[in-house]
C-alpha cells in the first residue's frame, strides 16, 4: 500500500475531498498533527501541486489570518 503522510491539515482535507482514504490522524508528542492517507493510485505528489495551485489554499490562508486577528 502506497501511503502519503503529511502534517499540513489543509493538504489532507484537500486529499480526502480529492477521494484519497484517511488511514491515520495522530497528534504526535510535539504537538502537531500527523496524517496518512491511501495513495493506490500513486497520484498524492500531484495533488499537492494542484492543491498549492488552487483556491483551496487561498481560502485556508485567508482562514488562518482571520484566526490570528481573532486572537491577537
Amino acid at each position: 500500500m502506497i501511503v502519503f503522510q503529511t502534517s499540513d491539515l489543509a493538504l489532507a482535507a484537500y486529499m480526502i475531498t480529492k477521494g484519497l482514504k484517511l488511514v491515520k490522524a495522530e497528534r504526535l508528542k510535539t504537538g502537531r498533527y500527523h496524517f496518512e492517507v491511501e495513495d493506490p493510485s500513486d497520484i498524492a505528489e500531484k495533488l499537492k501541486l494542484e492543491f498549492i495551485n488552487s483556491e483551496f489554499i487561498k481560502f485556508d490562508n485567508n482562514l488562518k489570518m482571520l484566526k490570528k486577528m481573532m486572537y491577537t
